[in-house]
């Protein structure tokens, strides 16, 4: 949760240094927006809930979701504009988005397996009868998994 929080705090100064710089789309600065506020809506208690909550753990990771997206083609949308890619401020803040997202996918690898080791864990003799007795406490928890799509990496090149 923190490591999206870095993203979310990050993206308004990216936003501001490419649109400063550039006369970019508007549809790709709106839907960037769109993103954010979409999660920045989801309550704190949403957010506490979602682990054991199915509805609540799909409407965070879709709102995540949409948000990398949005960011990817802002980010493509960068390509078009070599001056803004040689701007220290848009390299410092590249490289910093780049280390979060590299942050977010190792948390949710560490949620991955501690998911599985509690599933597998949950369905062996004799704690399945225990968890039985719990009810919804116990249910199978979700995985984060790939948007549709994510198996294709946009092309970004921001070599001059």
């Amino acid at each position: 949760q923190n490591v999206y929080q870095r993203r979310a705090d990050l993206i308004p100064s990216l936003v501001a240094t490419v649109k400063g710089a550039a006369n970019f789309e508007k549809s790709t600065y709106e839907d960037v927006a769109k993103a954010r506020a979409t999660v920045g809506q989801i309550s704190p208690e949403v957010v506490q809930n979602a682990i054991n909550n199915p509805q609540d753990f799909a409407k965070y990771a879709a709102a995540q979701d949409s948000l990398g997206s949005a960011l990817s083609r802002l980010l493509a949308v960068v390509e078009n504009y070599p001056q803004l890619r040689a701007t220290e401020n848009f390299q410092t803040l590249q490289a910093q988005l780049e280390g979060t997202e590299n942050r977010i996918a190792f948390e949710r690898k560490k949620y991955n397996d501690a998911a599985r080791a509690f599933n597998t864990k949950r369905d062996t003799f004799p704690t399945v009868m225990i968890a039985g007795l719990f009810g919804s406490r116990f249910n199978e928890k979700p995985y984060f998994q790939a948007q549709p799509g994510a198996q294709n990496a946009p092309t970004v090149n921001f070599s001059p």
